[in-house]
């Protein structure tokens, strides 16, 4: 069902320019909000399926097909145990690039913890492969854990990103909140970015295999909770996290290095107050590429490949703002660096949790809001 458009439903453009930076060209934006289906519940992530057809995962633990027309299907059958509680439940869903061929796909999810970790819980990826029918799931594997489980209900992360090779993965995992100053030392795998091959083993280039005391599943570290990954066209890895208050970042991820959290960071403590010895900069941490004071709390990052919303669109990256219902779009130069204030280009769509560009070149969000929808965004 198409919504009229109206200043609640049409997107509208208000760009800023940066004192010193040059503003974003101002071109025709997505102007309707289109359901394609509503009454999902805490709908989290969203996969392209071949025909026209969604995959949606839902927090509380579903996995659904969407039909191209919007009906929402049953859940489906397969999936492991999942512990839905606090920002934990099932997350992100990706589909293999050769998906078509062999139907395989990875998802992760807050698993709970038995024996010596009862009353923990922490993030885990498996595979999987969908039934030719779609209503289940078989040859489920579980293939990382991210270690050492953790009590609390915060700060999973939890995007995955298929490498441009096929052969990996990359997985994005919090601190859990309470294990923020681990973030920075590498026996653990809080506040990483990790890179596994398909079968769970560590990728043999990354940057600690071979360092002493180091988890070899670790790509980067000094995160917080990135809720966005992404590769831009040459295959470098991107991803977005949550600051605390203020300070939500865009980085450029490289092997090996540290994005600094919580030694530097551009936010404060919840409530005010410095967090460590409060600065911004210290040298052998990596600066983000972009960061937002106040806090828009981030999650879902789309790139525009295709050029339905104009030319200058094209390259652009999306973010989704779950704080302020709508989407930002930011734009780089050559070397790598924003253009200028990202552009607000959406009013109120509700709680924005993923955006993705779709085969055809859309961009498609889902919103957790009751009820959870799936909305095409058309030129």
């Amino acid at each position: 069902m198409s919504l009229k458009p109206s200043p609640a439903a049409c997107l509208l453009i208000c760009a800023a320019a940066l004192s010193g930076a040059t503003a974003l060209a101002q071109t025709p934006a997505p102007r309707h909000v289109e359901t394609v289906a509503s009454g999902l519940e805490r709908p989290w992530a969203l996969a392209f399926l071949p025909g026209g057809d969604f995959l949606v995962s839902e927090k509380p633990g579903a996995l659904r097909v969407v039909s191209a027309q919007g009906r929402i299907g049953a859940p489906l059958t397969g999936l492991p145990a999942i512990q839905f509680a606090g920002q934990g439940g099932l997350l992100d869903v990706v589909l293999d690039r050769d998906f078509e061929r062999s139907r395989a796909l990875s998802f992760c999810f807050t698993e709970a913890g038995a024996g010596a970790d009862k009353g923990r819980n922490g993030t885990a990826l498996a595979r999987a492969t969908l039934k030719a029918d779609r209503t289940g799931l078989e040859q489920v594997q579980i293939i990382f854990r991210q270690a050492p489980k953790m009590e609390g209900r915060h700060h999973f992360g939890c995007r995955i990103v298929e490498s441009t090779d096929g052969q990996s993965l990359f997985l994005t995992l919090g601190e859990r909140f309470t294990g923020m100053q681990r973030a920075q030392t590498l026996d653990n795998h809080l506040g990483k970015v990790v890179r596994v091959l398909k079968d769970g083993r560590p990728h043999p280039d990354n940057p600690f295999v071979k360092t002493a005391g180091a988890l070899p599943e670790i790509y980067s570290l000094g995160h917080r909770h990135p809720q966005g990954a992404l590769l831009d066209a040459t295959g470098q890895l991107w991803i977005h996290e949550h600051g605390p208050q203020g300070g939500d970042e865009i980085n450029r991820v490289l092997p090996g290095r540290n994005y600094g959290w919580p030694v530097i960071t551009y936010g404060e403590n919840y409530g005010g107050g410095k967090i460590g010895v409060g600065i911004t900069h210290k040298d052998g941490l990596e600066q983000p590429v972009w960061q937002w004071t106040p806090s828009i709390a981030p999650s879902g990052f789309a790139r525009i490949s295709s050029s339905a919303y104009g030319s200058d669109w094209q390259g652009s990256y999306v973010v989704g703002a779950l704080k302020f219902r709508q989407l930002q779009r930011v734009s780089l130069d050559a070397e790598g660096r924003i253009v200028g204030k990202p552009l607000v280009f959406a009013q109120d769509i509700g709680r924005v949790r993923d955006v993705r560009e779709g085969p055809d070149g859309l961009l498609y969000v889902l919103t957790e809001d009751e009820p959870g929808r799936l909305l095409r965004l058309k030129p």
